[in-house]
């Protein structure tokens, strides 16, 4: 199952946190191309097929492609001085 760092768990509740949703997370899903592309999106909560990653109460919601993709790697996220955040995936 995917694992969260410290810094995304933290970045990932500092934008949750600006929703009003107890639920609120982010997803990674498909796009649904031959690609393999994911897509990263607020979510408010999860979709019905979704596994549910929560790691110091930041929830992560992958859809079944991106759970499987995703399996055994870990999310880290870095943040520019202007506010903007960088999600990089890492074995």
């Amino acid at each position: 199952m995917l694992t969260l760092t410290p810094n995304a768990a933290q970045v990932i509740k500092d934008l949750t946190a600006q929703q009003d949703v107890e639920a609120a997370g982010i997803r990674i899903s498909s796009q649904g191309d031959d690609q393999g592309a994911l897509v990263l999106s607020m979510a408010t909560a999860p979709e019905p097929t979704d596994a549910v990653v929560e790691t110091e109460g930041a929830r992560v919601y992958l859809d079944p492609v991106a759970a499987s993709v995703l399996d055994d790697k870990s999310l880290d996220a870095d943040t520019d001085g202007q506010g903007g955040v960088a999600f990089h995936v890492t074995d």
